[in-house]
């Protein structure tokens, strides 16, 4: 039995008339918010995201007119006005323009990408680098691209969202180890890692919900024992930890070579914008001709390089940023437990939270305390567990020892009241 064209076109004139796009607020992502947005409204709490901050930057800003210190901006060495890079970044638009406009591949390339890329993998210890316009997009692209579904990736639970979207992209193998502990990590290697073809560790350096750092020279001989690849994502570790802001090698000292791949920002402490690789010349040539969010991506602007070129130079030369800072961290620590308030794990470099709970109570006080002029983090699920949320304070080396203690008197008052 046939049917007739004239019936089959009517069929397919109904199949299209019932083929609609569904609308963006069918999403559950959109639901999510309005749900969020709705209860945030019910209870009187303010929608403590995406506030625009205006006029002066660094410690002191202007949020809607009214001055705040501020300790939501990693702006930890205090460069983002540094006259270094603010001459350097103009000098730049001056020789190059405000973008490559291209691919570095085809003819995107300048003398500052590789002289920032050398000066990078210098300071870190290791032959090479490869510099992306972002951190989110180094993170992607080199797992994505160097692991396979033959391969296994184990990594710390509290790891960052862009290295998880590489896994899943990779199509990897992938199991979680609870946060440092390193016996865990252990049994996954030792039963794990030998039906697989390569295995890629992947573990941060200082955990930028937590502020706490791993035995790096334990995940070393770990992974050297089981024969496997290590990844460090030190975006909140270098120009912060060790000495000379060399990050979580120079503060474990442990040689720098001595990871596989190092992953960083230039964003926080190098206060431009973009993210790294560094390891040995093979891994860096490899994901040069190959890694997407590289290849097929602009290159980072030339007055970003710029800029990271100077901060980099500017924090060997200046080493006292780096002192300060942790000199203000062990100061933050101390006033916070002298006050009763919990700062978890962290060990007093860089970011420290004050633990709350429950993410209503974390959202009304980091709307009260911006009140009272201090602007600081609410971070809460899926960010950290649940009933988990915290306050999070990100430190310069700017702060003054009474504006930290004012920050945390104000804080003990909002959480205790």
């Amino acid at each position: 039995m046939s049917i007739m064209p004239q019936t089959l076109n009517k069929l397919r004139a109904k199949l299209d008339r019932d083929l609609v796009a569904a609308p963006f607020s069918s999403l559950p992502e959109y639901k999510s918010i309005t749900y969020h947005q709705g209860l945030g409204k019910m209870l009187g709490i303010a929608n403590p995201f995406f506030r625009s901050t205006e006029g002066p930057q660094g410690r002191h800003t202007l949020i809607d007119g009214k001055p705040v210190l501020n300790f939501a901006w990693c702006d930890y060495l205090g460069l983002s006005k540094h006259p270094d890079l603010i001459n350097a970044s103009k000098a730049a638009i001056d020789a190059y323009g405000t973008s490559v406009s291209a691919s570095r591949m085809v003819s995107g390339d300048t003398p500052l990408h590789r002289e920032l890329e050398q000066e990078i993998a210098d300071t870190i210890g290791v032959e090479g680098a490869l510099v992306f316009v972002s951190g989110h997009a180094a993170n992607v692209s080199t797992i994505g691209t160097i692991m396979t579904a033959d391969d296994l990736i184990i990594h710390d639970e509290f790891v960052h969202n862009s290295a998880v979207v590489g896994m899943r992209l990779s199509g990897a193998k992938t199991m979680t180890f609870r946060h440092n502990k390193l016996d865990l990590l252990e049994q996954v290697l030792r039963e794990e890692r030998a039906k697989y073809k390569n295995c890629l560790v992947v573990i941060e350096g200082l955990y930028s919900t937590e502020g706490d750092i791993p035995d790096l020279a334990r995940v070393v001989e770990l992974k050297e024992r089981y024969g496997a690849w290590l990844m460090v994502d030190d975006a909140h570790g270098c120009g912060v930890l060790g000495n000379t802001g060399a990050g979580l090698a120079e503060h474990t000292g442990v040689p720098g070579n001595k990871v596989d791949i190092w992953m960083g920002t230039l964003s926080k402490a190098y206060a431009s914008c973009g993210g790294y690789i560094a390891g040995n010349r093979e891994l860096i040539d490899a994901l040069r001709y190959s890694a997407p969010g590289f290849v097929f991506s602009v290159g980072l602007p030339p007055s970003m390089t710029a800029a990271a070129l100077a901060a980099l130079r500017v924090v060997k030369r200046e080493p006292h940023r780096v002192a300060r800072l942790h000199a203000n961290g062990q100061l933050f620590l101390r006033e916070a437990k002298a006050r009763g308030l919990n700062t978890g794990r962290s060990i007093g470099i860089g970011m420290l939270p004050v633990m709350v709970g429950a993410t209503t109570r974390a959202a009304k006080a980091v709307s009260k305390v911006l009140e009272r002029g201090i602007n600081t983090s609410l971070i809460m699920s899926p960010g950290v567990p649940v009933n988990a949320a915290r306050l999070r304070f990100f430190l310069t080396c700017e702060f003054t020892p009474e504006e930290i203690k004012h920050a945390l008197d104000v804080t003990k008052e909002v959480l205790g009241a």
